[in-house]
């Protein structure tokens, strides 16, 4: 993934709607039309978003479950990453990281709404609460010139998310068999925390400058950092943030 604006997320979030439009268009019954699609309880699938906003190495699966005719509960897991960050100025320099560790853990319980819907879950308009949680790991080595510091600096970052919230989406069934699920809106309350360290001791000055520079990377890896991140992490080794953030996503599934 290249850097990240606004601007890319406003993009895919507009990609997203066109998907919703289009398949529903294809896919919208006749009047009349009995429910023909399949009764499959189990449904797995693969989270396409992520490695388009974060990294290829964003890689995450899911599987749903119908518990009622119009209820169903689904659980997410996989790999988190990020891709490289790049950096050159005067006096600092990001020459290696490495060791690009992370864990997504998920799940919702999702309502279909049987009066907006002509066909029973896992098809149609559902709400329901979320709960994600991602963490993100990696070391960096940088080269540090100031009046203070002359070499290499190793550090490490620590990120861990904690994501809760009710969201509203749309689930399209292809084939009986092929399943297009969007999450077109999930507001919620993000806790992030994110712990930092230096191998060498810096005075406070360099301390605080390269701090600022991981936050901002980070910052341009998270869609819609300024939704999600706020004023971003303070330049400190140890520090926690909390803020009403936005989920959406789309997953591709197989039903059984």
């Amino acid at each position: 993934m290249t850097h990240l604006s606004r601007q890319n997320t406003k993009l895919f979030i507009r990609v997203l709607f066109t998907i919703f439009l289009a398949t529903g268009l294809m896919t919208k019954p006749c009047h009349g039309q009995t429910d023909s699609v399949k009764s499959y309880k189990n449904t797995i699938r693969y989270n396409i978003s992520n490695p388009v906003l974060f990294s290829w190495k964003f890689n995450v699966v899911g599987y749903e479950r119908v518990i009622s005719d119009y209820q169903t509960v689904s659980v997410n897991i996989g790999r988190t990453a990020l891709n490289a960050f790049i950096l050159s100025n005067d006096s600092i320099d990001l020459i290696d990281q490495y060791n690009d560790k992370g864990f997504n853990f998920s799940v919702d319980y999702r309502f279909y709404l049987q009066k907006e819907n002509k066909y029973r879950a896992p098809r149609g308009v559902y709400i329901g609460p979320y709960y994600s949680y991602n963490q993100f790991a990696r070391d960096l080595t940088w080269d540090l010139n100031t009046e203070n510091f002359d070499g290499e600096v190793n550090a490490g970052f620590n990120i861990h998310a904690h994501f809760v919230g009710a969201q509203l989406g749309y689930q399209f069934v292809l084939w009986d068999r092929i399943a297009l699920d969007m999450i077109l809106l999930g507001p919620g309350l993000w806790f992030w925390k994110m712990d930092s360290s230096f191998d060498t001791s810096l005075g406070p000055e360099d301390e605080t400058m390269l701090l600022e520079k991981l936050n901002g990377m980070l910052e341009e890896r998270f869609p819609g950092s300024s939704l999600v991140l706020g004023e971003g992490f303070e330049a400190k080794k140890i520090t926690t943030s909390y803020t009403m953030g936005i989920r959406y996503m789309l997953n591709i599934g197989f039903r059984f």
